[in-house]
């Protein structure tokens, strides 16, 4: 989740995301959505926190925000449009603009708007006008004559009508001027109370179940009226549905499009639209103040009729509509399904801005969560931020609990065993109970396009995650071009053959003396280790001896035994033709994403040096992150021995010749539990870089 306290959330730019509630910069509720030039501008109410002197547990609203999207992830906050204080019929301190609408007709844009007139008299509907979706809005000097009511909807029929809903379903025709109520409008005589007085409209709610009905919406599909609206049907709203062949009825009561929300918010209120042939139900919900249900938020479900043109009942999610881009942090909480077990809870009980989390308690549990780009992933890793017990396993894959596996961490967790002492939990357990870690995966798949990830618990221990992202590494390397390449301006060479690296344990870096680096450099790991002209792709076999401290070392032995024990160690390695971006070689972002370890291994450098003339009296310049050692033509010409930083020209060779032709330059790097790079060029006898050969390691 965003962890951004409320009062900066409020304050910040409009960033929104592909998950619900759709807008995090600010409350918003009562969500009209509407499809203008081919965007979705929604226009919902602005709830705020009371200011003083106001009632502290009633709705409050001063504003109105307009939003648009292309695509229901990216929303753009286009800033207020209407306010309290600029409309000369309304109370400026009356905190009451609920719940609009707009539409666009004549070459307009009629923005329609219930508040409080200053009059005092209950709540009256203005309308504003403007150019664009997005104003400004020029509020007309009165309200619209005949109406007294909130929530106004304006449905622009087939019959080429604009029809006028408002307060609990009354339905009157507009003139052509879109400001005023036709002639030839009804009225009814209504008694409240004690009290009987005249409304004009049509009660198209009359007969349906309508217990304090409000908000209504209408729209036409495939030949029906369709009139939807919140009730309350036990103590807290629904959203119900009526349909009808005239717009201003009689309706007839079809069921509900939304039961109540499960947590007991006493509101809901919505709109419908189709948008590039899908329909869309926009709602509200108040997940980011669970304890306060008059500050909402805009929520997004995709909506379905049946073959009768009835509405399938839609389930409220976390997960919302839209695609979310690989890149993006992931709220995996707001998973599409999940299996039975997993349950979710509020990060933080203290701050509900922080979202939630998603707890998969046991091996087998699973959740989903439909939709991911990958196409702007091309050389990735995955982080994720979870909570964990001691030794879990999981896995993100794609598709199903089933499917191929994109990452996967083991979290094996055991106590410490110090010498003469009882075992003490180790400093990782320990955090990995009490907070909240980033853990970085490999990729071990990169999916294409637009798929589902499922989250697996595949381990022994519970496991809960709050969000995940997928990250593209920095370009260290490209495969090497086919054209012959050149030093850089520096003189660096850039192209080499890299060998991925060879499993060689060492326990430090300090023990990387001239004898060890020797021995160790000039053992014979795999065939044609000093004479082969590796090709990109090709394979070899290491096969090697390797020495190894018994297993119970290290746990209160002093000193390891003298014999120590030998294991034979093969590998399947491939060479790969690289040009690397940097005048630096990082060889351990190379065994990130093509070894199977990142420390304590060994590399093998080559490249193809050729002259147009001898060059003679130029020195090899090396600087490596750890040991190494370099070979020309077969002979060993420099070793950099040591626990070192990577630092240009740090050693110097004798002088020697390029001769005229092929030169064959060869490096072996070893690292123990530190970083791996190198760098290296040639220089003339005035220090000045050597650049009059070519590089020819292409594929």
């Amino acid at each position: 989740m965003k962890r951004v306290a409320l009062t900066m959330l409020l304050c910040l730019p409009s960033w929104m995301v592909a998950q619900n509630p759709i807008i995090r910069n600010q409350f918003t509720a009562d969500p009209t959505a509407r499809v203008f030039n081919d965007r979705v501008y929604l226009y919902p109410s602005h709830d705020i926190v009371p200011p003083a002197g106001q009632r502290q547990n009633w709705f409050c609203m001063e504003d109105y925000h307009v939003f648009s999207s292309e695509n229901l992830t990216d929303w753009t906050d286009h800033g207020v449009i209407v306010s309290q204080n600029k409309v000369p019929w309304v109370r400026p301190d009356s905190y009451s603009m609920w719940a609009p609408d707009c539409i666009y007709r004549n070459g307009k844009y009629y923005f329609y708007f219930p508040s409080a007139p200053k009059d005092g008299k209950g709540f009256a509907v203005g309308v504003a006008i403007a150019d664009s979706p997005e104003g400004p809005f020029v509020p007309e000097p009165e309200p619209i004559k005949g109406i007294g009511g909130i929530d106004p909807c304006v449905l622009q029929a087939s019959d080429g009508n604009a029809y006028i809903f408002w307060g609990a379903g009354r339905c009157a025709k507009l003139k052509p001027n879109m400001k005023e109520l036709a002639d030839d409008t009804p009225k009814e005589k209504v008694k409240w109370d004690e009290r009987e007085f005249e409304m004009y409209g049509v009660n198209c709610l009359k007969g349906l179940p309508n217990r304090q009905a409000e908000g209504p919406f209408a729209f036409e599909y495939n030949g029906n009226y369709y009139l939807t609206y919140p009730y309350v049907r036990e103590n807290t709203e629904v959203l119900g549905y009526a349909m009808s062949k005239n717009p201003m009825g009689p309706y007839e009561y079809k069921g509900l499009i939304m039961a109540e929300h499960a947590n007991g918010c006493w509101t809901n209120h919505h709109s419908i639209v189709n948008y590039k042939g899908q329909w869309y139900l926009f709602y509200h919900h108040n997940f980011f103040a669970p304890k306060d249900d008059k500050r909402r938020s805009v929520q997004i479900e995709k909506l379905f009729f049946n073959p009768d043109g009835t509405i399938q009942e839609v389930k409220p999610t976390m997960r919302g509509v839209g695609i979310n881009k690989a890149t993006e942090k992931i709220e995996i909480d707001r998973f599409s399904e999940a299996s039975a077990d997993v349950s979710t809870a509020y990060v933080d009980t203290t701050n509900y801005q922080l979202g939630g989390q998603a707890t998969l308690p046991q091996k087998g549990s699973w959740m989903k969560y439909n939709d991911v780009d990958f196409s702007c992933l091309s050389d990735g890793y995955m982080l994720i931020s979870v909570k964990a017990a001691d030794n879990t396993e999981f896995c993100v894959r794609e598709k199903s609990a089933k499917g191929k596996v994109i990452a996967r961490i083991k979290l094996v967790v055991k106590p410490e065993e110090p010498a003469g002492g009882a075992p003490a939990m180790s400093r990782f357990r320990r955090d990995m109970r009490n907070q909240w870690l980033s853990q970085t995966a490999t990729l071990e798949y990169t999916p294409t396009g637009v798929t589902d990830l499922v989250i697996t618990n595949e381990g022994d221990g519970a496991l809960s995650v709050d969000w995940v992202q997928f990250k593209n590494r920095p370009k260290y390397f490209s495969p090497a071009a086919a054209a012959p390449a050149k030093p850089d301006e520096e003189g660096f060479i850039r192209r080499w053959m890299l060998l991925e690296p060879i499993d060689k344990p060492n326990s430090g870096n300090t023990v990387f003396t001239d004898s060890y680096l020797r021995e160790h450099f000039y053992r014979e790991y795999f065939k044609g280790q000093q004479t082969m002209l590796p090709k990109d792709g090709q394979k070899i076999t290491a096969v090697f001896k390797q020495e190894q401290a018994p297993a119970g070392f290290g746990r209160g032995q002093a000193a390891p035994p003298a014999v120590p024990e030998v294991k034979t160690v093969k590998q399947t390695l491939t060479w790969h033709a690289l040009d690397s971006e940097n005048f630096n070689v990082k060889l351990f972002r190379f065994a990130e994403k093509w070894g199977t370890k990142v420390y304590g291994v060994l590399f093998w450098a080559v490249t193809v040096i050729d002259c147009p003339e001898d060059i003679p009296d130029v020195r090899l310049a090396v600087g490596s992150n750890s040991a190494s050692m370099w070979w020309l033509d077969g002979e060993e010409v420099l070793l950099l021995s040591g626990d070192r930083r990577m630092v240009k020209d740090d050693c110097l060779s004798r002088r020697l010749t390029l001769k005229k032709g092929r030169n064959i330059l060869r490096g072996a790097v070893i690292n123990g539990p530190g970083m791996s790079d190198f760098c290296v060029r040639f220089l003339d006898e005035k220090g000045n870089p050597v650049t009059n050969f070519t590089i020819n390691n292409s594929k």
